[in-house]
């Protein structure tokens, strides 16, 4: 069950947290993972593991708010692989702020990397996906695109239009044989969570690590291996049908009151 063998996949934001998890696992499943990452060097690093493990990938710099760069690689892909099965949506960045401190400069960064990237790529391998009359699109939305949470205007919007668009990219492909889901993850604990309590709470790292910990009533922040699991359900043959559904891995957030 759940194998990927010789499928092709275009993973973003490969080079570390959930979407380094994502590419590990799935390339341990049998599919050869394209790795795209704004630090080329953490895609190359992502892409040791992979082979390490006798895997097969390949890795590129990637910027996603670039679209013809996007095209670029993707046109490099289906020069040896003629096909592109699965599509994964990991690459983001985040931003803390209310309506009032959010900088004009600061909501186009989010909007560029966040929303416009997603539809990049999206973008870049639809026409591909149609012709195959086959694929599978995975976006990584986030529990702040159906709940309101605190000091995260930007970001939470950004995860909105995401959830939106996997709707409407479900809907007007269905009959193309293209499935399109996201997940939408609580806290996870990434390298990125450990730099932000550092960075605004020094002296109280493990305070507020225990704080925001208890904000999922299971208790504990998630880890990239189980969203990882969860993609892995979503991307296979296993879940063929399954389409324009949010899954939220959130330990409890949404549902259980504590």
């Amino acid at each position: 069950m759940f194998s990927l063998n010789s499928k092709i996949a275009i993973i973003t934001g490969a080079g570390s947290g959930i979407g380094k998890s994502i590419a590990e696992l799935f390339a341990k499943q049998g599919a050869v993972v394209h790795l795209l990452d704004l630090n080329k060097s953490a895609a190359d690093a992502t892409l040791e593991v992979v082979k390490d493990n006798q895997g097969k990938g390949f890795s590129y710099e990637s910027n996603v708010a670039d679209q013809q760069q996007l095209q670029t690689i993707v046109r490099k892909i289906l020069e040896t692989s003629e096909r592109i099965d699965i599509l994964v949506n990991c690459a983001g960045i985040a931003h803390v702020g209310k309506l009032h401190t959010t900088a004009e400069k600061d909501f186009d960064r989010i909007y560029s990397v966040n929303v416009k990237g997603v539809y990049n790529t999206m973008y870049s391998v639809i026409e591909h996906m149609q012709k195959q009359k086959n694929g599978v699109i995975l976006n990584m939305s986030s529990i702040a695109s159906s709940v309101g949470i605190p000091d995260r205007f930007a970001y939470s919007m950004s995860k909105g239009a995401v959830l939106s668009m996997t709707y409407s990219v479900a809907r007007d492909y269905v009959s193309d044989g293209i499935r399109c889901n996201c997940i939408s993850p609580a806290r996870v604990h990434t390298s990125f969570v450990d730099g932000f309590i550092k960075a605004n709470y020094p002296g109280q790292e493990q305070e507020m690590f225990d704080k925001l910990s208890k904000t999922q009533p299971i208790g504990r922040m998630g880890t990239p291996e189980e969203v990882a699991s969860l993609a892995l359900y979503l991307c296979s043959d296993e879940a063929s049908f399954i389409t324009g559904t949010d899954y939220p891995i959130d330990g409890g957030f949404l549902k259980i009151k504590i």
